[in-house]
Parts: C-alpha cells; sequence; structure tokens
C-alpha cells in the first residue's frame, strides 16, 4: 500500500505503509521505578532536611549520618528519580517520533535492569561511606564503569531507533535526546578518571586546580545535559500532544537546541569564582553563562507560547498544569544561574543556603512538574483508560506548588542571611559576627520551613502515585501498542528547511552536536593542564603523611566537603575570620580536591594549629560541648573503630603514579611513620586529660589531617610566594 502525507506543511514522498507494534511494557518498568525511586530519594531528602536541624534524629548511627546520606539523596533524586523520567519520556516518544519500535528489546532490558542495579549499588555503598566526594559523581570506580556501559546500551538502543525510523524528519525532541547521550557519556568518562587502590576505594587521576575545574565542568553540565536537555526533548514532544497544539517556533526550537548544546559547556567555572582557579577560567564561566539567558529563555518562550490558544484547558488538565509550573521553573532557575555568575552577586550567593534554594527550585519544579505531567499523560493511554482522580491529580499539584514555595522561598531568604552576617563589619574594621554559629542559628527557623515544605512535596508525589495506581489498576495495560506508518522514501537534500539536511542523516547531526559540545572543554582544559604557569606551585608545600593521608580519607568518607569548604576567599570578611586566602599551589597534591560547595560549618583550609588536639577530640565526639547550639552532629564510630592500615602502602604507591613525591621506596616505610605520627598525637591527648586514648583509632587519624590544613603557608604569606 502506498501513501502522501504532510508534515509542518511539507509534502512528504510517497512509501509503503507497515504494521508494527509500540513497546509500551519497558516504558511500564521505567514509569514504576521512577515512582519508586521518586518516594525514596524525596524521603531521603527529608531526612536530611531534618537532621540539619535537629542533628540527633535517627541517632548516631554512622551510616544513617548527615554526610553519609546527603550524598545518597542527591544521587537517588537525580539518577533514580529523573533519570528513571528521562527514560519513560524517552522510551514513550522516540518509537512514536521514529514510527518504530525500539532497535532491540533486548537492550531496552538490560537498560532497565542494568540501571536498577547501579541504582541499588549507590543505595548500598554511599550510607557506607565509600564515596569519591565528587558532588553528583561520588560513586566509586567499578560502579563508574558500569554505568557507561549500561549508558552505551541506552544510547546503541536509541540511535539504532533513530537509524531504522519510519519517519524521515527527525522532530526537535530527538535533537535533545542525542545531545543528552553524547554529553554525558563525554562528562561521565572525563571526570571519573582515577586511578583505583582497591575494589572499592580510587584517586582521581586530577588534583587540586585541576579537578575542581573538571568536576564543576561535569557537575554544572550534569545539570545541563541530564536535568535539562532530556527534559526540554521531552517538553517539544508533550506539550503539543498535550495541549494538541503544534511547537510555536520550528526557527526558535533550532536556535534554541544549538546556542544551548554549544554555550553550556563553558559554563561550568562560574561555580568557582573567586577560588584559587585562574581568573581567565573565571571570566570565561561567568560570559558564557550570562549569554546562556537568550537560549533557555527562547526555550521557555516556545514551550509555553505553544499554549497559545489552549489557556483554558489549563485550568482543568492536570497535564498543563504541571507542565507550565515546570517550564515556568526552568525560567526562573536559568535566570537565577546566569545572575550568580556575575561576580558580584555570586560573592553573596555562593557557599550560602541560597544555592541551596535555587536547585531546589530545578529540582523540584521544572524536574518534578515535567515527570508527573509524562506520568500522568501516558498512564491513561498505556492502560487505555481515564485518569482515576483529577481532584487527586490538582491536590497533588498543589502540595507541590505549595511545598516548593515553602522550600525555597526560606532557603533564599536565609542565604541572603547568611551571607549579609559573613560580612558585616564593625566601624572600627573587626567583624560584627567573629563566631560562625551565630550565623547558622539565626536561620534555623527557615531550616524548619524547609522541613515543612518537603513534607507537602512528598505528600503530593505519594497522592500523584496513587492517583497513578489506581489508574493503572481500573484499567487494561496494552503491552503491545499496534499501528501501522509510512515508511518514508528519502528527500532530495535540497527539499525543504536547509535544518532538514541534518534532520535527515542522524550520524552526522550526532557528530556536530558532539563538535559543539566539546570545543568549549577543549578550550578550557589545554590551557589549564598544559600550561604550567596556570597552576603555580609553592616549595613549602608538601605531600601529606601516611597518617594525614588516612585522616582526609575519612574526612572524605564522612561528607565532611558537604557542610565545610576549604576555600578562602580574597574578601576582607574572610581572610579577617579565616586567615591567608587559598592560593592554587596549596591544593596541588589534593586528589580529589575538597573545595565544598556550601559552608553549614566554617571553612576549614585554616584550622591546622587554630586549635589544640584536645579541642578537636571532644568537638568531633560531642560538638555542643565546644560549641554550644551546633547542628554538627557527633561522629561516635570514629572513637571506637580502629584505622584500617592494611591499604596505606598502596596508597602511597598510587599517590606516587599520580605524580605526589614521596621519595623513592617510601611506601615500605609509611606504615612506621603513620604509627609514630599516631603515637605523637596521642601522647599529646593523655597529656590533655584523656586518660584512654588509643593511638589505633580513626580519630587520631582525622586530627592528624586537620592539623595539617592550611599549614603548608605561612600566615599573611604573599600570594608571589608561589612559582
Amino acid at each position: 500500500m502506498d501513501a502522501t502525507t504532510t508534515t509542518g506543511g511539507q509534502p512528504e514522498s510517497k512509501g509503503r505503509v507497515e504494521s508494527f507494534a509500540y513497546d509500551n511494557k519497558i516504558v511500564k518498568l521505567f514509569a514504576i521505578a521512577t515512582m519508586v525511586w521518586g518516594i525514596v530519594g524525596f524521603l531521603v531528602g527529608l531526612i536530611v532536611a531534618i537532621k540539619l536541624r535537629w542533628p540527633d534524629f535517627l541517632g548516631d548511627m554512622s551510616f544513617l549520618s548527615y554526610g553519609r546520606l546527603r550524598p545518597l539523596h542527591t544521587n537517588a533524586v537525580i539518577f533514580a528519580f529523573a533519570g528513571n523520567a528521562i527514560f519513560v519520556g524517552v522510551y514513550y516518544s522516540l518509537q512514536r517520533l521514529c514510527k518504530a519500535r525500539m532497535f532491540s528489546d533486548l537492550l531496552s532490558k538490560v537498560h532497565f535492569w542494568g540501571w536498577q542495579t547501579i541504582i541499588v549499588s549507590a543505595a548500598l555503598t554511599l550510607p557506607l561511606g565509600i564515596t569519591t566526594s565528587k558532588e553528583y559523581a561520588e560513586l566509586e570506580w567499578p560502579i563508574d564503569i558500569a554505568i557507561a556501559l549500561v549508558w552505551v546500551v541506552f544510547g546503541w538502543n536509541m540511535m539504532g531507533t533513530i537509524v531504522k525510523r519510519r519517519e524521515k524528519h527527525m522532530y526537535v525532541a530527538i535533537w535533545f535526546y542525542i545531545a543528552t547521550f553524547l554529553t554525558v557519556a563525554l562528562l561521565h568518562i572525563v571526570n571519573s578518571l582515577a586511578l583505583p587502590v582497591t575494589f572499592l576505594k580510587s584517586y582521581s587521576m586530577y588534583a587540586g586546580v585541576q579537578d575542581a575545574l573538571v568536576q564543576w565542568w561535569y557537575g554544572h553540565n550534569a545539570v545541563a545535559f541530564f536535568l535539562t536537555t532530556p527534559f526540554l526533548g521531552m517538553m517539544y514532544y508533550f506539550v503539543p500532544k498535550a495541549a494538541d497544539r503544534p511547537v510555536f517556533s520550528y526557527r526558535l526550537s533550532i536556535v534554541h537546541f544549538w546556542a544551548l548544546v554549544f554555550l553550556y559547556i563553558w559554563a561550568g567555572p562560574h561555580h568557582l569564582l573567586y577560588t584559587a582557579l585562574p581568573d581567565w577560567a573565571q571570566s570565561l564561566g561567568a560570559v558564557f553563562s550570562l549569554m546562556l539567558i537568550a537560549p533557555s529563555w527562547g526555550g521557555m518562550v516556545n514551550g509555553l507560547l505553544t499554549l497559545r490558544g489552549a489557556w483554558d484547558r489549563v485550568r482543568t488538565d492536570p497535564v498543563l498544569k504541571f507542565m507550565v509550573v515546570g517550564i515556568t521553573a526552568y525560567g526562573m532557575s536559568t535566570f537565577e544561574g546566569p545572575m550568580m555568575s556575575l561576580k558580584n552577586v555570586n560573592a553573596i550567593t555562593h557557599y550560602t543556603d541560597y544555592i541551596i534554594g535555587h536547585v531546589h527550585l530545578g529540582a523540584l519544579a521544572w524536574n518534578g512538574g515535567i515527570s508527573f505531567a509524562v506520568l500522568y499523560y501516558i498512564f491513561p493511554r498505556m492502560w487505555q483508560t481515564k485518569l482515576h482522580s483529577v481532584k487527586q491529580a490538582n491536590a497533588h499539584f498543589w502540595l507541590m506548588t505549595l511545598g516548593i514555595v515553602f522550600y525555597a522561598v526560606p532557603l533564599y531568604w536565609g542565604g541572603i542571611t547568611q551571607s549579609l552576617m559573613w560580612k558585616a563589619v564593625n566601624a572600627d574594621g573587626t567583624l560584627t559576627y567573629p563566631n560562625f554559629l551565630e550565623t547558622v542559628t539565626q536561620i534555623l527557623p527557615m531550616y524548619v520551613l524547609r522541613v515543612i515544605g518537603g513534607s507537602l512535596y512528598i505528600v503530593g508525589a505519594c497522592v500523584g502515585v496513587w492517583n497513578l495506581y489506581k489508574t493503572a489498576k481500573g484499567g487494561s495495560f496494552m503491552a503491545n501498542e499496534n499501528v501501522q506508518a509510512v515508511v518514508r522514501v528519502d528527500e532530495p537534500e535540497h527539499s525543504g528547511h536547509w535544518h532538514r539536511l541534518l534532520e535527515g542523516k542522524p550520524v552526522r547531526f550526532a557528530v556536530l552536536t558532539f563538535i559543539a559540545v566539546a570545543i568549549g572543554g577543549a578550550v578550557e582544559f589545554v590551557p589549564t593542564f598544559l600550561v604550567q604557569s596556570n597552576v603555580p606551585t609553592i616549595a613549602s608545600v608538601k605531600p601529606y603523611t601516611p597518617l594525614e593521608l588516612e585522616g582526609r580519607d575519612i574526612y572524605v568518607r564522612e561528607g565532611c566537603y558537604t557542610c565545610h569548604s576549604q576555600m578562602i576567599r580574597p574578601f576582607r570578611s574572610e581572610t579577617e575570620r579565616y586567615g591567608q586566602y587559598s592560593l592554587a599551589g596549596e591544593f596541588v597534591y589534593d586528589h580529589p580536591f575538597q573545595w565544598g560547595s556550601k559552608r553549614t560549618g566554617p571553612d576549614l583550609h585554616r584550622v591546622g594549629g587554630k586549635y589544640p588536639d584536645a579541642w578537636h577530640f571532644n568537638h568531633m565526639r560531642e560538638p555542643r560541648s565546644t560549641s554550644p547550639g551546633s547542628i554538627m552532629p557527633g561522629y561516635t564510630w570514629m572513637y571506637e573503630n580502629d584505622l584500617d592500615i592494611s591499604h596505606t602502602e598502596g596508597k602511597i604507591i598510587t599517590m606516587k603514579k599520580l605524580g605526589v613525591p614521596y621519595p623513592d621506596g617510601y611506601e615500605s616505610q609509611a606504615t612506621a611513620d603513620l604509627q609514630a605520627q599516631a603515637a605523637k598525637i596521642a601522647d599529646n591527648l593523655r597529656s590533655s586529660g584523656f586518660k584512654d586514648v588509643d593511638q589505633k583509632k580513626e580519630i587520631v587519624a582525622l586530627i592528624a589531617y586537620l592539623q595539617r590544613l592550611g599549614t603548608d603557608v605561612k600566615k599573611n604569606a604573599s600570594p608571589v610566594a608561589e612559582n
């Protein structure tokens, strides 16, 4: 049978009609996983929020400590909830856009079960303190390899489907899916390069400034190409479908896509303003961040104006309500981001709770809104029924929206309050609030409101999951959706819009997309890695001793970087509070870097020698004994656990391979040096009145590390000491 149809006003070539079936079963599996992991991730986030206000909540078990649960929460929400939601949207929409079943049912299943296995492995390892400490990339090297392999399976299945498509025109959503696959693979592989010490322990291939640049090139663009581009692809498919309207502007879609994928990758350094990163890289990140407003808002406008003529339906259709809030939040977040890349704004917001409010506005409203909109759209169609309850969907919508308001607004308010208190000085130039703890206790009511907002959001999500469950229960699932489609004959390359030349050639399109993405990273990385003067060294900076290295690994294990930074910025308020601002050369042996991104507690880069060993010994066990009113949890297990030194020699060998200048053969002496230094610290503690101190305990190693921080550079040393 031959047929001729039209798409977007363009006449299509004749072709034969074929019968086939869409695979809804794989969509169902990812949809169930989205809902299950969503509730789990939200609940862990609520526990983290409660512990931030009441640190003794759930006791002092190591695997339930704030520092270990926080990365579990971020990974669960990003990769388990949002990740599965992405695959729901891709597997549902791609088949219909290509008019083809997925390339391989087997690859679909391998992808699903592989991804769930990775999530479970994260849920097991992170609470055990098995982490790299690199934000949004905390999983250790065997899991990183599994992620890369499963991601390749996903891309293979996706690209195979696109290549064998029956519809020649490659729709806008597919462009964003291709960019997602290629860029996430690049980001993950480059950022995860590490040298293993054991099966579940490794050190980053990069150190200090270079590690920070690579990490936030990854961290910023994980948000860009995992939490933005696939959701934009879903927006471009599901908004027109739900509104029964064509996309507002095809030409705007082209500009939106190419400008976004080219500009986004440059913006990572704006997370490192006023740090030891070279100024040229900071400025480059800031400039490209500002330029991102144009394509980002172009996408928002394209999404919202697609609803022209359908606004009456927005009041009654839950799918469109969630879409509108999600797209609006995308616009708000992509305005905030560039604004916070301005140095004068960044000086106020960075390291504060303002950043947490900003991130959660995007995650809860943009990613959450689009995800639930997609679920509400596909469930009635795949189960061949009506939505169980529109009232429940509306209740979910309002609980979600109010939850976001109660969550984000207090953190914005609290973040600005924090920053102004940090910077406040008296007429004589002294700090108005020299005690950092005053800036913490001042905003505790905001943390309570955050808990209330998170609770509302979770209740709404539970209502939504129940509604979807009842919808499925009341219908009949269509595992294989039988359809017919015309097999398109290739158009001549000169026909139609010039961009159709690319849309008809998916491999060519993918290659050009990869080039557009890779340019920014290459420009930023090459000078930083190859020009030695960009990462100067300081003669007085020496490698960590074996005991300090073990203590640093404990610091990493406990997630101390989630509350403490190690980066003193060149502000008078910070040098007055902490000491000499941080220099690039101080971090050359830090694998990975520990600059942090949030200050719930004070910066620690100059904490070495500031307090006696006895103070740290008390503080780590019962923080309120030294800092009344502190919301830091105690780490009692460090006083019970013996320090594992079975891999100390291997750690020294690995560090030497990474370029750390330990003497030849030092690994054979490392354990003896470790024990000697531990004995000195233990003797010092005993002389301070702690008679039962055991030098073999983990707390001794952590004290050694903390007492080392910042001591390689003398107080008020001139930056010209770098060479």
